[in-house]
């Protein structure tokens, strides 16, 4: 399963987290994709959308990439893995009229049911798992259904009490009772059979090593490259030059085959890029975002692309050195402290010590611009961060009452009293 991406948007109330990687994540599980981003929505208390003609499932509010891993980890103990044996390799399915979910292992046969009683159970009796979309990663519009279903698809999808109750362990104990044990039944009863069980663990355990090694991994890293130009490129001819999302896919699956998923932005940057590069980094941001979102390694060798395309096209691109920057930034696919780094040093691996001297000296105002703003924005954050501490003591100036002397009258000997002169301001 692919680590889990995600990317806030918006501001204020508008505020929404979009998990990237929604559509490969669900299919690594087995699952449909809405049914996470339905449970990160029940565990945060947060509305949750989706954009099928997009692939953009959507979590309202700010969210931490790391906390919906973690949470996405609760999902898969709860909802994919095996009670028995831990595998993944699980079957989801639903019964709307008895309300409960069941759930059946591949590896070592057990069946049994989940808790009907969450949220995220609710929302699976309503819209049940259908096989053919979760194998695939897509996802049922809810409210929305095909006209093209067969009779077996449409049964499954309503959850049909058949299909469901052999699933259960109810189910099970009717029919073998009963003695009603049909072809289709065959196989589950084989799966209870340790024989069976131990063979069956052995054929995943091989199919996974299947997925793993090709004879491509054996050859040089720079031959890997080519046969990945030369994919990519057959990829860029059939799509005309615009990538759809499966085009996307596929191009990123291909680097992860090849173990170059790092290195292959630099590819990617000689066979989409030219002298409009300005332009093109927009036109295949998605593509770029797949490759560089949250990965630093992909972000600097991406900078190394950039540098070999502005050397093979100088005279063009050299004087738009600091505008294609600021389009890796404002589409995302550059984070600003990867930019930063890479203007604090001067690499002539690449291009050569003057080409590359050239490079920085054109990027040298918007990197300052950058620096600029990063260091307002750090201040901003640190003036936000004073704490003011309130004591709940009363300091207040006391009031206190001053008694008045009493007037001293001194007797004159032979004459009437005399009174001392008396300071009024004293007083």
């Amino acid at each position: 399963m692919p680590k889990l991406l995600a990317k806030v948007e918006g501001k204020g109330n508008g505020i929404k987290t979009v998990i990237v990687n929604m559509v490969e994540i669900a299919k690594a599980l087995n699952r449909p994709p809405m049914y996470p981003t339905k449970y990160f929505g029940c565990v945060l208390g947060a509305q949750v959308n989706c954009d099928l003609k997009n692939e953009r499932y959507i979590v309202n509010g700010a969210h931490d990439a790391a906390k919906l891993q973690d949470l996405l980890d609760g999902f898969i103990q709860k909802y994919v893995l095996c009670a028995g044996c831990e595998n993944p390799e699980t079957v989801l399915g639903a019964n709307q009229k008895k309300g409960i979910i069941t759930t059946s292992c591949k590896a070592c046969g057990y069946s049994g049911t989940l808790n009907g009683q969450e949220k995220l159970a609710t929302y699976i009796l309503k819209y049940p798992p259908n096989m053919k979309q979760t194998v695939t990663g897509a996802s049922v519009q809810p409210g929305k259904k095909s006209k093209r279903k067969s009779k077996e698809e449409k049964k499954h999808q309503n959850g049909d009490a058949n299909h469901a109750d052999r699933h259960s362990p109810q189910g099970e104990s009717d029919e073998l009772e009963n003695g009603d044990c049909d072809d289709d039944d065959d196989d589950w009863c084989e799966d209870t059979n340790p024989d069976a069980v131990a063979k069956r663990m052995e054929e995943l355990s091989a199919g996974a090593k299947g997925l793993m090694l090709n004879d491509d991994l054996e050859k040089s890293q720079e031959k890997r490259l080519e046969i990945f130009f030369d994919y990519a490129k057959k990829k860029k001819d059939e799509a005309d030059g615009v990538f759809d999302v499966a085009a996307q896919k596929d191009i990123v699956g291909e680097a992860e085959r090849l173990d170059i998923r790092d290195k292959a932005v630099v590819v990617l940057c000689e066979l989409l890029f030219d002298d409009k590069m300005v332009q093109q980094i927009k036109t295949h941001r998605l593509l770029f975002l797949r490759f560089t979102a949250q990965n630093t390694k992909a972000q600097k060798y991406l900078l190394r692309g950039f540098e070999l395309t502005v050397k093979f096209h100088r005279n063009q691109l050299m004087p738009k050195v600091p505008h294609i920057l600021k389009a890796f930034y404002d589409n995302d696919i550059l984070d600003e402290k990867v930019i930063l780094d890479w203007g604090t040093k001067i690499s002539k691996k690449s291009v050569g010590k003057e080409v590359a001297e050239e490079i920085h000296e054109k990027a040298a105002p918007f990197l300052k611009w950058l620096k600029e703003a990063e260091e307002e924005e750090s201040s901003d954050d640190e003036e936000e961060d004073i704490e003011v501490v309130y004591d709940d003591r009363v300091r207040g100036t006391t009031i206190q009452q001053i008694k008045e002397e009493p007037v001293v009258v001194k007797q004159a000997p032979a004459s009437k009293p005399v009174v001392d002169d008396i300071d009024i301001d004293a007083i």
